[in-house]
């Protein structure tokens, strides 16, 4: 079992930044891949970025590469999401997950756990 809780959301204008955390426990965080997703109202949940165990490798979603960053420290058992130059389309609940490989993944079913979701509004 593991529990993700996600902190660092808000309200900020557009152009603003924010740092979202991830703060993982009960599993050995940094033996597994994990990753950020985003679902706003009306919409399904999509992908943001993801980053292998190691941190090594990342990848991001089309619409945020250039402007999101995706860290972890699994010393801290800790992920980070790092959002730079945000548009008010990236208003949405913010999730993370740890997936249940290794590897970077976008596909949400190759997660197994998930956090609470923390809310990010991005006003124009």
């Amino acid at each position: 079992q593991v529990q993700l809780v996600e902190s660092g959301g808000g309200l900020v204008q557009a152009g603003g930044s924010l740092r979202l955390s991830c703060a993982a426990s009960g599993r050995t965080f940094g033996s597994y891949a994990m990753g950020w997703f985003r679902q706003a109202p009306g919409k399904e949940r999509e992908f943001v970025a993801t980053i292998s165990r190691s941190g090594t490798s990342t990848y991001y979603a089309d619409s945020v590469k250039d402007r999101f960053t995706i860290s972890r420290d699994n010393a801290k058992n800790t992920g980070y999401l790092q959002m730079d130059s945000l548009k008010p389309e990236d208003t949405a609940v913010y999730y993370c997950a740890s997936a249940s490989t290794s590897a970077v993944n976008m596909n949400p079913n190759r997660y197994t756990y998930w956090g609470q979701g923390t809310q990010v509004t991005v006003s124009s």
